[in-house]
C-alpha cells in the first residue's frame, strides 16, 4: 500500500494534479482494453495511448519518470530531430519544453506512426512527421519478426533489406533530414532505435555529426556502444549517462 501511495505522489508531481486525476480514471479504460488519452503538465495537448500496447509504459517513461530531464539545462533549441520517435510522446515533450523549435520525428512502424502523427497534430507545422527508418543512407528495411509481437511496439528493430526481398520501409540518414530541414544545425539529436544506431555510426555519418550540438541516445549493447563512441571521438561533448541514456552535451567554452 506505502509504494502505490508513493508512486500516486510520484505522479502528481510530475504530471500535475488535476492531469493525474483524470489519468487514474483513464488508466482504467485502459485496464479494460479501451484506449485513452492521457494528461501531462509536460505536454501541451493530451496525448493517444493504445490499449495493450507499450504506450502506457512509454508515457510513465517520458512524462512521470521524465526520462530527457538531462536536458533541463537547454534553454533554446531550434532545430530537434527524433530517431525512433514511436507514437510521439518524447516529440510532443521536447516541442512543448521548447516552444520556438522545429521538430523532425522518424518513425518506422505505420501503426505506432499514425499514432504519432495524432498526437503532435496539436503542434502544426513545428512538427514533421516521417513514415521511415533511420539508417546510414537511403535503403529498403525489413522489420525483425520476433519484434512484431503486440506489447513491443517500443522495440520495433529492422534490418537491411536482402537481394530479392521487398522492404517494408524505406530508410533515410541524418543528413538528409537536415538538409530537408533548412537549418544549419542540429540543436538535439535523440536516437532510439533499437540498435539501428550501428549502422548509423558506422558510415556516412561525418557530413553531419558536428553540426549536432546536444546528443541523447540509447545504446543497444556492447558493439553498438562501441561503434558509437569511436564516430563521437574527439568531438566537443561532455558525456554522461541518465538512466539508459548516453548524454552528449555541447562542451561550454
Amino acid at each position: 500500500m506505502y509504494q502505490k501511495v508513493v508512486d500516486y505522489i510520484n505522479s502528481t508531481r510530475q504530471v500535475g494534479f488535476f492531469n493525474a486525476v483524470l489519468n487514474k480514471a483513464q488508466r482504467a479504460r485502459l485496464c479494460r482494453g479501451r484506449s485513452v488519452f492521457l494528461r501531462s503538465k509536460y505536454a501541451k495537448s493530451p496525448v493517444w495511448c493504445r490499449a495493450n500496447t507499450s504506450d502506457v509504459h512509454v508515457f510513465g517513461q517520458i512524462f512521470q519518470a521524465r526520462e530527457y530531464r538531462c536536458l533541463d539545462q537547454i534553454k533554446e533549441a531550434d532545430l530537434i530531430i527524433d530517431c525512433g520517435a514511436n507514437v510521439g510522446y518524447a516529440s510532443a515533450y521536447f516541442l512543448s519544453r521548447f516552444p520556438s523549435a522545429t521538430l523532425f520525428a522518424i518513425e518506422p512502424d505505420p501503426e505506432n506512426f499514425g499514432a504519432l502523427k495524432d498526437n503532435l497534430r496539436a503542434y502544426g507545422k513545428r512538427a514533421t512527421c516521417l513514415c521511415l527508418g533511420i539508417w546510414s543512407r537511403s535503403t529498403g528495411l525489413k522489420f525483425s519478426r520476433d519484434s512484431l509481437g503486440k506489447g513491443q511496439e517500443w522495440a520495433r528493430t529492422v534490418r537491411e533489406v536482402r537481394e530479392g526481398e521487398a522492404a517494408d520501409v524505406n530508410a533515410i540518414d541524418i543528413g538528409s533530414i537536415l538538409a530537408q530541414s533548412g537549418i544549419k544545425r542540429i540543436s538535439i539529436l535523440k536516437i532510439d532505435i533499437e540498435g539501428s544506431e550501428i549502422a548509423v555510426f558506422s558510415s556516412n555519418y561525418q557530413s553531419w555529426i558536428d553540426k549536432v550540438d546536444n546528443l541523447v541516445i540509447e545504446l543497444h549493447g556492447a558493439e553498438c556502444a562501441r561503434v558509437f563512441h569511436e564516430a563521437i571521438a574527439g568531438l566537443a561533448f561532455e558525456i554522461s549517462t541518465c538512466d539508459e541514456l548516453t548524454v552528449c552535451l555541447k562542451r561550454k567554452s
